[in-house]
């Protein structure tokens, strides 16, 4: 089913919503239609045939939530919609679960391989690869932990990235108890896990599967590896093609090489190995960036602000990239906030 097709399934649930969501309020489509404003009655009518809907916008449909969220869009007989920040928190929440309901509606399969509405919720029965690199053995040769033959070997010691990786399965796991969600180290990778929904974690230069899936995907971004005999002087970042000339994006160090602001990269397209399936890249060019452009969407004080802005951004784009600053304070990386345009350094599709 293409983007543009109809959905009767979307048609069902707006008749739905309108007719017995409330079944005391004998809601009728032209109250409806004053609520919604510039709307008519055939307009609203068009959007609850099942046989042949009009697919409503996506701001139409921000509407519905919003009214639908709360008893007292009712009160003072008449239907009105009430100012987002005058919600509740639990009207907040309910309004971003119908809405995300509707634009999965909306938006049918694309909706489960894209998934702006949100990220980190799959399909049911679909499985999820989380994939890290392994830490180079140089920087693990003086850990014990690390010795397969030690009492005291730790698996995850020999992941890159392990904090982000903590932080991300838990989250993912939670989002979709019924889904199959694994961790893999990129020599683990099997055929059949390349083929299932892939998070990478981690980028080109350890992870050679976001190296391989960079390759294979259309997008003006790439990432140029730090020196780390000299990273002061030689910082890389992200290279970005921009009115026929490039733009490099680099982090910021001290003159002692002490992190003061990570870059970070966060892609999200179709899979190049399964149409039907995701890909979601989760890169910066230090840990504390694959770390903080994972919390900008398993945060509870950002992800909603965040995911809100991509929706809005990017809806109905199959591929799309944001390329954003991670400040460090004290060593520790603070999830970036993309509504502030200082925080995203380049997006794509412009």
């Amino acid at each position: 089913m293409s983007p543009a097709a109809p959905r009767p399934a979307l048609a069902r649930r707006l008749k739905e919503l309108r007719e017995a969501h409330w079944p005391d309020a004998g809601l009728t489509q032209s109250q409806l239609a004053k609520a919604l404003g510039d709307v008519s009655v055939s307009l609203i009518s068009s959007w609850e045939k099942v046989e042949k809907p009009v697919r409503p916008p996506v701001k139409r449909l921000e509407s519905y939530a919003t009214l639908f969220a709360t008893r007292r869009s009712l009160e003072g007989g008449r239907v009105r919609i009430l100012p987002l920040d005058h919600l509740t928190d639990e009207e907040q929440f309910e309004r971003k679960k119908l809405l995300e309901e509707l634009l999965r509606l909306r938006e049918g399969r694309e909706a489960a391989v894209n998934s702006v509405t949100d990220i980190w919720t799959y399909p049911t029965g679909e499985d999820v690869t989380i994939v890290c690199a392994e830490l180079p053995r140089e920087l693990r040769v003086h850990l014990e932990y690390v010795d397969p033959e030690s009492a005291d070997f730790v698996t995850l010691y020999t992941y890159a990235d392990p904090d982000a990786l903590i932080e991300l399965y838990g989250h993912i796991r939670a989002k979709n108890p019924e889904n199959q969600v694994s961790f893999r180290k990129t020599e683990e990778l099997t055929p059949d896990d390349y083929t299932t929904h892939l998070v990478l974690l981690g980028g080109v230069d350890w992870n050679t599967v976001t190296r391989d899936v960079i390759e294979r995907v259309e997008l003006p971004v790439e990432q140029v590896a730090r020196a780390d005999e000299a990273p002061t002087s030689d910082p890389g970042g992200f290279r970005v093609e921009r009115d026929g000339g490039s733009v490099l994006f680099s982090p910021l160090l001290d003159s002692e090489g002490h992190l003061l602001e990570d870059v970070a990269h966060f892609y999200r397209g179709v899979s190049p190995f399964n149409r039907k399936r995701s890909v979601t890249v989760c890169n910066g060019m230090y840990g504390r960036g694959t770390l903080g452009v994972v919390r900008a969407l398993t945060d509870r004080r950002f992800r909603d602000r965040n995911g809100d802005y991509l929706r809005t951004r990017f809806a109905g784009m199959k591929s799309f990239s944001i390329i954003s600053r991670v400040p460090v304070i004290k060593g520790k990386g603070l999830t970036p906030d993309w509504t502030l345009p200082e925080n995203r350094l380049h997006e794509w599709p412009v």
